[in-house]
C-alpha cells in the first residue's frame, strides 16, 4: 500500500466558518470523502510540500517544553465540558487551538488536531508529545475512550491538575516572602563589600595601626570579591547547565531525593507533599478505569522523588504476586500508618477511590498549614539573620573608630 500524503485544505463547517488544516490521505479525492464526512465542505485540496512535515517534526519538542500545568488544566476543564455539550473531537480541538492563550500548547494542539483528522484516537495523538502531555493525562484519556466516558475522564485530569496548580501555588506564595528577604539580605551584603567597604578601608590605611580582626576580615573579603564575583558567576552557570542536563538522571535522584525527605524541616513538608499527590493521582486513574498495576507505575513516575516511585514499583510487584496494594505500602516508611490503613479499609469495604480522595484531600490541609507556619517561622529567623550579618559588618567597619576613640582619651 503506498504512503499517504500531506494535504492542506481550506474548507466550511457547518455553521458557514472558514477552516483550515493538514491531512493525510492516499489522494484529494479520499481527503474530501473525510472532510464531508467530518461536515467540513472543502473549498480546496493541495498536496501539502514535502517539507512542511519535517519541518514540524524538528520544531515540536521546542514547542512543547513550554506547556505549563496551569493551561493543561484550562485545557481539560474547556474540552470536558465540550465532548460533555455533544461537540465532535475536531470542532473541539479547532475551539481549543483557536482560543488558548498559551502559543506553545496551541502549536501542539495543532499537529494533535491533524493526527485526529488522519484517524488517529485521541490518546494515541497526545502521546505523540510526552513534553507537553503528561503520562497520567494520556492514560486517562485513552481509558475514556476505550470505556466511553471521555467526558467524566477529562473532568477528573481537570480537577486533578487544578488541585496541582493550587498547591503548588500555595507553596509558591508562603516561600515568596523567604526568597525576597534572602535575595535582599546577599544583594545588600554584595553592596558593602564591592563599594562601602573600600572607602572605609582607605581611610584605614591613613590612620595607620593594625586593624581589629574583625575588621581585617571584612577588608580581605572586600579585597577578594574580584576573584569570588567571576568565579561565582561561572560557577553558577555551570551548575545551572548541568543541573538542567543531569537532574533527572538516576543517579542524581536516587542520591537527592531519599535526602530531601530527610531534610529538618523541609522534609515532612517534602513528604506530605508527595502523598498527596500520590493519594490524588491514583484515586483519579482507578476512577477512569485504568488497571490498578498500570496506574501505580504512573503514579510512580508523577510523585516527583525517586524514593516513593521505587517503592511504589515494590508494591506494584507485591500486587502482581497477588497481595492487596495496603500489604506491601506498610514496609515502607514513607507512607504514614494512617494512609495505608486507610488504605486498607478502602480495600476491605471496596471504596479504595474514595479513601485515596479522602487522604488527598487530608493532606492537601496539611501542607497548606505546613507551609503557613513553616513561613511564620521563617521570617522571624530570616530578619535575625540579615540583623547579624549587616549589623555584624556595620560593627566591624566602625571597630578602628571605636579603638581609636578609646586612645585618644
Amino acid at each position: 500500500m503506498p504512503q499517504p500524503l500531506a494535504f492542506s485544505y481550506t474548507g466550511r463547517d457547518t455553521t458557514g466558518k472558514t477552516v483550515k488544516g493538514r491531512v493525510d490521505g492516499q489522494s484529494s479525492g479520499q481527503v474530501a470523502t473525510r472532510l464531508n464526512a467530518q461536515g467540513v465542505a472543502p473549498v480546496s485540496i493541495v498536496e501539502a510540500p514535502p517539507a512542511t512535515g519535517m519541518a514540524r517534526s524538528i520544531s515540536l519538542p521546542g514547542f512543547s517544553r513550554g506547556v505549563r500545568l496551569k493551561d493543561l488544566a484550562i485545557l481539560s476543564r474547556q474540552f470536558a465540558t465540550m465532548i460533555a455539550a455533544g461537540l465532535s473531537l475536531l470542532r473541539a480541538l479547532r475551539i481549543l487551538t483557536e482560543q488558548t492563550e498559551s502559543k506553545p500548547l496551541a502549536a501542539v494542539l495543532v499537529v494533535v488536531r491533524d493526527d485526529v483528522e488522519a484517524g488517529q484516537s485521541i490518546s494515541e495523538a497526545l502521546a505523540k508529545h510526552p513534553l507537553a502531555f503528561p503520562p497520567i493525562m494520556v492514560n486517562m484519556v485513552r481509558a475514556g475512550e476505550t470505556g466511553g466516558f471521555l467526558d467524566r475522564a477529562l473532568g477528573s485530569i481537570a480537577e486533578n491538575f487544578e488541585k496541582e496548580v493550587k498547591l503548588r501555588d500555595t507553596i509558591k506564595s508562603a516561600m515568596t516572602y523567604p526568597v525576597i528577604v534572602l535575595s535582599m539580605s546577599v544583594a545588600a551584603v554584595m553592596i558593602m563589600l564591592i563599594f562601602i567597604v573600600p572607602i572605609f578601608q582607605d581611610m584605614f590605611a591613613g590612620l595607620g595601626g593594625a586593624l581589629p580582626l574583625p575588621t581585617q576580615l571584612l577588608v580581605t573579603l572586600s579585597q577578594s570579591m574580584i576573584y569570588i564575583v567571576p568565579i561565582g558567576l561561572v560557577s553558577g552557570v555551570a551548575f545551572a547547565l548541568w543541573w538542567r542536563r543531569n537532574k533527572h538522571t538516576d543517579r542524581v535522584r536516587q542520591t537527592l531525593d531519599p535526602l530531601r525527605l530527610k531534610l529538618p524541616v523541609f522534609g515532612p513538608l517534602q513528604k506530605k507533599i508527595s502523598v498527596a499527590r500520590f493519594s490524588r493521582n491514583f484515586a483519579n486513574m482507578l476512577g477512569a478505569g485504568v488497571p490498578i498495576l498500570q496506574a501505580l507505575k504512573i503514579v510512580g513516575e508523577t510523585s516527583g522523588n525517586w524514593a516513593i516511585e521505587n517503592a511504589l514499583a515494590q508494591v506494584a510487584e507485591g500486587v502482581r504476586r497477588g497481595q492487596s496494594v495496603s500489604e506491601p505500602l506498610q514496609e515502607h516508611p514513607i507512607f504514614p500508618a494512617m494512609v495505608t490503613q486507610m488504605i486498607a479499609v478502602g480495600e476491605d469495604a471496596g471504596t479504595l477511590e474514595l479513601m485515596l480522595d479522602k487522604i488527598a484531600d487530608f493532606y492537601d490541609q496539611e501542607v497548606q498549614s505546613a507551609t503557613e507556619q513553616l513561613t511564620a517561622m521563617i521570617e522571624p529567623l530570616l530578619i535575625a539573620f540579615l540583623g547579624v550579618v549587616i549589623g555584624g559588618m556595620v560593627i566591624a567597619l566602625y571597630l578602628p573608630i571605636f579603638s581609636i576613640a578609646s586612645m585618644i582619651q
